[in-house]
């Protein structure tokens, strides 16, 4: 027992010193830890819609036009297109949709990199309908562009 007695602890100053130490240590290690994981969510998608227009075609039917562009920091799809919360390829007869001159297909979503302005042409004929929606002219319009990340950017117009 006399081994122990002759021995001494380490000093406050000493251990005040350690803790201090360990403390900024453990506070720089968080504080990295924390803007690495807010810089992941610093990257965003977001589609802003500019403008939606429909000009009237020969023969019956509609031409809609949505400019749209990537004002996100992250590129996107888009994968699909709903008319009226429908998707566009159940309408009867089927709505074409083309983004910059390219037909839109589900199993090919057309790529948005960031700052692109694109053009959505939508094509409706004369008496286009699902089950018991009809679009008609004076009639209202949403447009809803969804991607490939499931968030979804709306825009109304009304038929002329």
């Amino acid at each position: 027992m006399k081994i122990l007695r002759d021995r001494r602890g380490i000093s406050p100053v000493i251990t005040t010193v350690i803790i201090v130490a360990v403390g900024i240590t453990l506070a720089i290690a968080v504080m990295l830890w924390v803007t690495g994981l807010a810089g992941s969510f610093m990257s965003y998608e977001r589609i802003e819609v500019t403008s939606l227009y429909a000009t009237p075609q020969e023969g019956g039917g509609w031409v809609l036009t949505m400019r749209l562009k990537n004002v996100g920091q992250t590129p996107t799809k888009i994968d699909n297109v709903f008319i009226n919360d429908v998707p566009y390829d159940l309408w009867n007869p089927q709505i074409m949709v083309k983004i910059e001159e390219e037909a839109l297909s589900p199993d090919n979503p057309v790529p948005v990199n960031v700052g692109d302005e694109l053009d959505v042409t939508i094509t409706i004929e004369q008496g286009t309908s699902y089950q018991n929606q009809k679009l008609i002219s004076g009639g209202s319009v949403q447009v809803k562009i969804h991607t490939s990340t499931g968030r979804e950017y709306y825009k109304s117009t009304q038929l002329p």
